[in-house]
């Protein structure tokens, strides 16, 4: 029986390592033209930088800060059909310097959506479940957006292009709609907005001032993407977690303390198990190192009792898949 309809997560999800060269280079190798792509630095703490195709090449943000939006010619330059090119910037591209990209795929620069009580442009891959959605708040009360997914999603990641929080959305951690900051360890709260449907998601306060809005919205899609909460055990014979897949990537939060950091894991860093390095997103800080989890055929097991995943608290986290459990070919994936 099949798990996914996507036998090749690959198509739509896939993270690609490159070393810095201080001049201009192509990173190739995605196997996609992405349409938002994540660079952070391994080796340095130099800040996260994230740039999306809606927005355009010349607009960055970070996910450790609060700044707003910035226009810069020199770091992400393009967008490629298997890849993306680079300039000169230190934050991305510093001789010698070990770099990780995460990147996404959805429908390109986008169009307008009319669902919501206010427009937006959206650019949506309903296959895998991911849109960029930007809109221009009107500062009164509650509004709803159109996400175009068709589905509901479960996680919204949501910016001011002025200075403000990351707002990191969610209803898997109690069945309401919860919120955290992507760029804070501050613990969840709960939100005053309405839960998002299949066609919109709602904007209130901090997410509709009278400003332009970024939004990254995660439908979850069996075999491929999975989103989630789960209760650390605080043993040194850690928590599993399923997910369906053998995890590419995995990024996790403690939802009830006000001092653990975003830890994001991937397959590409840690190509064999046990995972031994991390990033934070909220933070700029240089690769951690340590024994943290195992990506396995069927989903992740963490280690020891760290407060950042395996405390005896409870945990938000988001995966993507680098092979299903089982695809529509009905061949089964082999673990690590």
């Amino acid at each position: 029986m099949a798990y996914t309809t996507i036998n090749k997560s690959g198509d739509y999800f896939n993270t690609k390592l490159y070393t810095g060269n201080g001049g201009t280079q192509s990173i190739t190798g995605v196997g996609f033209q992405p349409d938002f792509t994540w660079l952070k630095c391994r080796n340095d703490a130099q800040e996260h930088r994230l740039t999306d195709v809606v927005r355009g090449t010349t607009k960055g943000l970070e996910s450790n800060s609060t700044l707003a939006e910035f226009t810069t010619t020199n770091t992400l330059t393009s967008f490629d059909s298997d890849g993306f090119s680079l300039g000169n910037s230190a934050v991305s591209n510093y001789s010698g310097n070990t770099h990780v990209s995460w990147n996404w795929k959805a429908n390109g620069a986008g169009s307008a959506n009319t669902d919501g009580s206010i427009s937006s442009t959206v650019s949506v891959n309903t296959t895998s479940g991911f849109s960029i959605v930007k809109y221009t708040g009107n500062g009164s009360g509650e509004v709803s957006i159109g996400h175009g997914l068709g589905t509901t999603p479960k996680v919204m990641i949501v910016k001011s292009l002025s200075s403000g929080n990351w707002f990191f959305y969610t209803t898997v951690i109690d069945n309401s709609l919860d919120y955290l900051f992507l760029n804070l360890t501050d613990a969840k709260g709960d939100s005053s907005a309405t839960a998002p449907t299949s066609s919109v998601i709602y904007g209130v306060q901090s997410t509709n001032q009278a400003e332009n809005y970024i939004a990254y919205c995660f439908a979850e899609k069996t075999g491929y993407s999975k989103f989630g909460s789960y209760t650390g055990n605080g043993s040194t014979d850690g928590t599993f977690v399923y997910t369906g897949f053998k995890p590419a990537f995995v990024m996790v939060k403690n939802t009830e303390t006000s001092s653990n950091a975003w830890n994001m894991f991937d397959a590409k860093r840690s190509p064999f198990n046990i995972l031994n390095a991390r990033l934070y997103a909220s933070a700029n800080a240089s690769e951690g190192t340590g024994n943290m989890c195992d990506f396995l055929s069927n989903g992740v097991k963490f280690r020891n009792t760290d407060s950042d995943w395996n405390s005896t608290h409870k945990f938000i986290y988001m995966a993507f898949a680098q092979a299903p459990l089982v695809g529509t070919n009905n061949v089964p994936c082999t673990a690590r």
